[in-house]
């Protein structure tokens, strides 16, 4: 049985949204393939995913120098303790489904707050004398984005971070088999959307066979 990790960041409701409502129906074919694999949700607009910021860096460093955990003040405490959760659920996930915007040629913030915590030395990647080595090798990924033009071809290419951003940091974690479908042109061709849906939709219900 293999755990996967389903991961949205997109305030929207899954109706009014199109990575949102493709990754369903990959997650429905995914579930009628896999019957008893267990899939776990993490809507990141609804979950504590802590920004790296003083208290972070602070409750750091004082584990560092070997203070004790319930030494810490109640802040760092609180979000020391949540990153690790949040890491610590990533590391024991199979796979990987990510379902997200493109927004001003990248995801939501609350993408790469979440990204900031789950790339921690020693649990994801490690620093080695010949480079950093990425410590979840085996393991497979989804990403499922939306953009309202086209991306994957043309002048725009080169502006689309998201994804690109996505694959980098899970190749820095190890995990290199990725595959990404994406639902664009909506806004550049508004009579087209719903086809544009659909095709993404089939090929979601292809690759769930598959992943």
């Amino acid at each position: 049985m293999a755990t996967v990790l389903y991961i949205t960041a997109n305030p929207k409701p899954v109706e009014e949204s199109f990575s949102l409502s493709v990754g369903e129906e990959f997650i429905n074919s995914y579930r009628e393939n896999n019957p008893d694999d267990e899939v776990i949700r993490l809507d990141l607009y609804k979950t504590e995913v802590p920004f790296i910021d003083t208290d972070v860096f602070s409750g750091w460093g004082k584990l560092q120098q070997g203070t004790a955990f319930e030494q810490l003040n109640e802040d760092e405490k609180q979000k020391v303790s949540t990153i690790n959760n949040l890491t610590d659920q990533f590391i024991a996930a199979d796979k990987y489904i990510f379902a997200t915007p493109l927004w001003n040629f990248s995801f939501p913030p609350k993408m790469k707050a979440y990204i900031d915590n789950i790339a921690i030395a020693g649990k994801t990647f490690k620093y080695t004398a010949e480079g950093p080595v990425g410590l979840l090798g085996g393991k497979k990924a989804i990403h499922i984005q939306a953009r309202g033009g086209i991306y994957s071809e043309g002048p725009a290419k080169e502006m689309e971070f998201g994804d690109r951003y996505l694959r980098t940091v899970l190749g820095f974690m190890g995990i290199t088999d990725v595959e990404t479908i994406a639902i664009e042109g909506m806004a550049a061709m508004p009579d087209q959307a719903q086809d544009i849906k659909q095709q993404a939709i089939q090929r979601a219900n292809e690759l769930a066979k598959q992943f």
